[in-house]
């Protein structure tokens, strides 16, 4: 799961349960309602050093799960394993977390599937009683019944995630290798609403499933969730035999995403120059319409064809006017750059796509990692990137994907093969190795 949606209820140092008098953008923790602010350039950036402390927190809770996924970068077993961390273990982190004070980190139990662990509701009342936001980010099986969804509102959950990757069953059924994962997905999102939950929906985007980005939109719609979010495909984990969008494939989709903004909030994953895009259009430096590929015509056509615009791809072609929706400003984090993946086993990672290890949290508390490390230090310096994306006049706001980069040449600070922007100016360093880093035990290498 990616930035979860939060509700407009705040917990800071002078006590919980304060209500501030603006409401809080989608994605802020509930510790600093201002903890970002939208620029005059469309992107959003935290009012705070993400050197210091992380943004978002992906707690891996277990790697069990009923599903098995095709592009699954966990790997995911139906057995839970022996060496996952104890409830005090977690607990323990939470805590290390809270200690930091506001603006606190948002949480997000993911998976594997969480509610595989009988102590999940134990697990978030702690950390809402420690002021965290927490958020859970359930596999679509029957176990997210209405009871259990419930059960984790009163808990203190305000925001639930659910990957649909196909807008038919046949499509998101074929690529979770489970039939009737569809139908217990869409059931799901609809007693999770009920239950008083905000829902993010996850799908991720693949050359076989690109064509139904507008369908999927559509139903993102009708299901009524928050925020739709939409996952590139990084070939790692049983991902690495899927085919997965060209740079110029993926360039067309976040054209496409740019103007579905306006129908839908929307986010991407592990496509950081979705953030130079949004800074082209808002300078006049992006492609015209007419230029761009026939992937990008095609999806605004079907999206069209659906009502969402009248006129498809032409109406595409106009420029954003007052009359239009809203886009949802991107914000300027990424792969341990506000962001930090803790494994089931206590592995502290940039994400969940980038398997390099810069410590344990058995060994050493998680905020002194995420701040100290070589890795993550190396992640949060532009100046470090090389080929491209060291050159690029955008590094600092987008960065690439340094999962992509990483799967592609075993670099994280490569360029990013999956963007194909010819930079104009800045400074290109020589491909190598700048620090020592060792791989998760658990991670794939393509």
């Amino acid at each position: 799961m990616g930035e979860p949606a939060q509700t407009s209820r705040t917990h800071d140092d002078r006590g919980p349960g304060r209500r501030h008098p603006r409401r809080r953008p989608l994605d802020a923790p509930a510790g600093d309602a201002d903890a970002g602010e939208t620029t005059r350039s469309g992107l959003r950036r935290l009012r705070y050093d993400v050197g210091d402390r992380p943004f978002l927190v992906l707690f891996e809770l277990t790697r069990a799960c009923e599903l098995a996924c095709r592009h699954c970068r966990a790997e995911a077993k139906r057995e839970r394993d022996p060496d996952e961390l104890t409830s005090d273990e977690v607990a323990a982190v939470l805590d290390d977390l809270a200690a930091l004070g506001s603006p606190r980190p948002i949480v997000v139990f993911t998976g594997g599937d969480p509610l595989m662990r009988p102590d999940l509701l134990e697990l978030v009342r702690h950390g809402v009683q420690a002021q965290l936001a927490v958020s859970v980010a359930p596999a679509g099986t029957p176990r997210a019944a209405p009871a259990t969804l419930g059960a984790l509102r009163q808990a203190g959950v305000s925001t639930v995630s659910f990957s649909l990757d196909g807008a038919r069953a046949e499509t998101h059924d074929s690529f979770r290798l489970t039939q009737g994962s569809f139908n217990w997905t869409v059931a799901a999102c609809t007693a999770a609403r009920h239950a008083g939950l905000r829902v993010q929906l996850n799908t991720t985007v693949t050359a076989e499933t690109a064509l139904e980005l507008p369908e999927m939109l559509g139903l993102a719609r009708l299901l009524g969730v928050s925020l739709w979010s939409v996952f590139f495909l990084v070939p790692m984990g049983r991902g690495s035999t899927l085919q997965p969008l060209s740079a110029d494939g993926i360039e067309d989709v976040l054209e496409f995403l740019y103007e579905a903004a306006t129908v839908i909030p929307l986010k991407t994953t592990e496509a950081p120059q979705f953030r130079r895009i949004v800074l082209g259009h808002g300078t006049g430096a992006h492609v015209d319409p007419a230029e761009r590929g026939a992937l990008y015509q095609e999806l605004c056509d079907r999206l069209g064809a659906l009502g969402l615009r009248a006129t498809g791809a032409a109406e595409a072609r106009r420029p954003a006017g007052p009359s239009g929706g809203r886009r949802r400003s991107p914000l300027v984090v990424g792969d341990g750059r506000g962001v930090v993946f803790v494994s089931s086993r206590g592995d502290v990672q940039p994400s969940g796509f980038l398997p390099l290890v810069a410590g344990n949290v058995r060994e050493r508390r998680l905020p002194e990692i995420y701040s100290g490390s070589e890795l993550f230090r190396s992640l949060r310096d532009p100046d470090r990137l090389l080929g491209r994306c060291g050159r690029c006049e955008y590094r600092e706001p987008c960065g690439g994907s340094r999962a992509r980069a990483f799967a592609a040449s075993g670099n994280p600070l490569a360029e990013d093969p999956g963007c194909p922007y010819q930079p104009r100016g800045g400074r290109a360093r020589a491909a190598g190795t700048d620090a020592a880093v060792r791989r998760s035990p658990r991670g794939a290498r393509p």
